[in-house]
C-alpha cells in the first residue's frame, strides 16, 4: 500500500498539494482583541455551528485525502464545550500514522487547565497568541485580558512537554517598540516567536491603517543590532524563518501584505459553520455543513472537498489603506486564525 505522503491526494488547479487543514471549532472567545473582533460581537447561534461529530467527520475526510497536519483554532478553541473529546477522537489519526501533527492555536488563558491532557493526547506543539508583556497594554488590546493567565498557561504547556511558539501581531502604535523585548523574552524561555502583519480581515472599530507595520521594516531594524540568519525551514505555514544569532532563537515573519506567501500555499480553512475557505484573503466559500446535513455519504463529502480545492485561487491580493473596506467582512474569529 502506498504511504499517504507518497502522492498527496488533494491537488489544486495550480498543482499545489493541500496537506494542511485549519479548523475553527468555535467563533467564541474569552478575549476581545481589538484587531480581531468587534467590541460587541454577536456570536453565532448554536444550530449554525458544526457539532463535534461533524467537525470530526470533515476533518477525518481531509485526512483520508492526504492532509498531514491539522490545526484546531477558534475563536478560542479551549472555550468550546467538549473540545477535549474532539481532540481525543482526532488523536486516533496520530496513532494510525495517518496524521503527522495535531496542534492548536490558543490565546493561552485556559492552557494551564488543559495542557497536561493535550500532551497526553499527542499534541506536541501549540501556538499562543500574545502581543505584549505589559499588563496594562494587554488588558487594553484584549479588552480585559490578564497576561498573568497567559504566561501561566505557557509555563504549564512547557512543563507538560509541549513546544510553544508565540505569535504576535505587529502593531505600529502599540507594540512596535516592544518587539525586541518580546523576542528576547520568548527566546530566553526556549520559545519560538513569530511576528505577523495586521491583515485587513473583518469589520472592527480600529483603523488598521494606523496600526500596519511592515515586517520588512522591522527586519531591517532588527538587523541593525542583531545578526539574522535565514533558515531553509518549512513548517507547512506561511512564515519565513531566521535565527537570531545573539539569542539563539528562531523568529518567523508572516508578511501577507509586504511579501505574500501564496506560491507555496498548502492549506485550507474550515470555519466553525462548515464553510471551507481555500484562501484567507478571498470571499470564496464551499458549504460543507449543507452537504453533511443533506445526508451526504462519505463519497459525497469527498467530492465536495475535491471540487472546492480544485477552485482554490492562485493567491490573495491584500492591501491596506485608510477608509478601505476589509479584504473580507468575516472576522478572523470565525475563519480560524
Amino acid at each position: 500500500m502506498t504511504h499517504p505522503t507518497a502522492r498527496p491526494a488533494l491537488i489544486d488547479g495550480f498543482g499545489r498539494a493541500v496537506t494542511y487543514l485549519r479548523v475553527s471549532v468555535t467563533d467564541r472567545c474569552d478575549l476581545r482583541c481589538v484587531y480581531c473582533m468587534a467590541e460587541k460581537m454577536v456570536f453565532l447561534p448554536k444550530a449554525e455551528v458544526l457539532t463535534l461529530e461533524e467537525l470530526d467527520r470533515i476533518s477525518s475526510a481531509f485526512i483520508g485525502l492526504g492532509v498531514r497536519k491539522l490545526r484546531l483554532t477558534g475563536g478560542e478553541p479551549l472555550v468550546r464545550k467538549g473540545f477535549m473529546s474532539l481532540v481525543e477522537n482526532l488523536s486516533r489519526h496520530l496513532a494510525s500514522k495517518a496524521l503527522d501533527e495535531l496542534t492548536l492555536t490558543t490565546n493561552g488563558t485556559q492552557l494551564a487547565v488543559f495542557a497536561a491532557d493535550l500532551a497526553r493526547l499527542g499534541v506536541k506543539r501549540i501556538n499562543v497568541s500574545m502581543d505584549t508583556l505589559k499588563p496594562d497594554l494587554f488588558r487594553t488590546l484584549t479588552r480585559g485580558g490578564d497576561i498573568g493567565k497567559v504566561i501561566a498557561g505557557i509555563e504549564a504547556a512547557q512543563a507538560a512537554g509541549i513546544a510553544v511558539k508565540i505569535n504576535a501581531v505587529a502593531l505600529a502604535r502599540d507594540n512596535a517598540a516592544e518587539i525586541p523585548e518580546l523576542i528576547q523574552w520568548a527566546h530566553g524561555r526556549g520559545l519560538d516567536m513569530t511576528l505577523i502583519e495586521t491583515m485587513p480581515l473583518g469589520e472592527v472599530e480600529a483603523d488598521r491603517t494606523d496600526q500596519f507595520l511592515s515586517l520588512e521594516q522591522v527586519r531591517r531594524e532588527l538587523s541593525s543590532y542583531w545578526t539574522l540568519t535565514d533558515l531553509p525551514l518549512n513548517t507547512g505555514g506561511p512564515a519565513r524563518y531566521v535565527r537570531v544569532e545573539e539569542t539563539g532563537g528562531r523568529l518567523g515573519l508572516i508578511t501577507p501584505l509586504s511579501h505574500n506567501f501564496c506560491e507555496a500555499c498548502n492549506r485550507v480553512r474550515l470555519t466553525c459553520t462548515g464553510t471551507l475557505h481555500t484562501c484567507l484573503g478571498r470571499e470564496d466559500a464551499s458549504d460543507l455543513r449543507a452537504v453533511l446535513r443533506a445526508g451526504a455519504s462519505d463519497e459525497d463529502l469527498v467530492d465536495a472537498i475535491r471540487h472546492a480545492v480544485d477552485a482554490k485561487p492562485q493567491g490573495h491580493d491584500f492591501h491596506i489603506g485608510r477608509g478601505e473596506a476589509p479584504a473580507t467582512r468575516r472576522h478572523m474569529s470565525t475563519t480560524g486564525g
